[in-house]
């Protein structure tokens, strides 16, 4: 959906199995669908084309999902498959960009910005508040605001270097309180130290610290940030 003369956005990763569920459970044919749609939302979508949502072989717009829902009696999330993005995240709790920014305490301009590049950049308090409002853990958080990468190089530089410098870079980028990014980088830092004596490689660590390239630079930053999340309980 185009609010403020933005590009227009990819459909929602629609949920095609759980569409047709739904509607056999309320007893319905893709006929009675369809009929709903035209009669409750206005929106003319034949019994083939409510069919061949079903079927993966099409997908329904923004619009078309949420009065989907409502003929189904379901919430527009449960016709979504696992949400990645900001914009995903918002549909599966059926708000429009300007109820969410309300609640973030910026113009619906703003926020729809930073929800069309994928890429956050709300403050802290923003932050929390974004993950209150779509009720986000700190790893999909890093996922749906195009952090991930900017976490593992934080990540390894800490371990491999003194990781009390990047206490804060990483609490601004990790919705988690600051004392408890300070225990996990310092329980990281020291289980990384002591690996490295005992066996003074980490599976060819050498050529596997942030500044490496390829596969094993990758597969490094991968362990680091999984390490990170484990430490840290979420």
């Amino acid at each position: 959906m185009d609010f403020y003369g933005g590009p227009v956005h990819p459909t929602p990763p629609f949920n095609a199995p759980a569409a047709r569920r739904l509607r056999e459970a309320l007893g319905m044919a893709p006929g009675h669908v369809a009929y709903g749609l035209a009669a409750q939302y206005g929106l003319r979508i034949s019994a083939e084309t409510v069919v061949a949502w079903e079927r993966g072989i099409a997908t329904p717009g923004e619009r078309e999902l949420t009065a989907l829902a409502g003929v189904l009696w379901c919430a527009p999330g449960e016709l979504l498959a696992a949400a990645a993005t900001l914009r995903e995240h918002r549909m599966t709790r059926d708000l429009t960009v300007d109820e969410l920014a309300r609640q973030l305490g910026m113009t619906g301009a703003s926020y729809l910005r930073m929800e069309e590049s994928g890429r956050w950049r709300g403050n802290e308090k923003q932050s929390a508040a974004l993950c209150r409002a779509l009720g986000l853990s700190a790893a999909q958080f890093l996922t749906a605001t195009g952090r991930d990468e900017e976490l593992a190089e934080l990540l390894s530089s800490a371990v491999t270097t003194r990781w009390q410098a990047y206490v804060r870079p990483v609490a601004k980028v990790v919705p988690l309180d600051r004392a408890l990014i300070q225990d996990v980088l310092e329980q990281l830092h020291t289980d990384y130290q002591a690996l490295m004596v005992s066996t003074l490689s980490w599976s060819s660590t050498g050529q596997e610290r942030s500044g490496s390239t390829g596969d094993a630079g990758r597969a490094f930053l991968a362990r680091v940030v999984e390490q990170f999340w484990r430490t840290a309980g979420v």
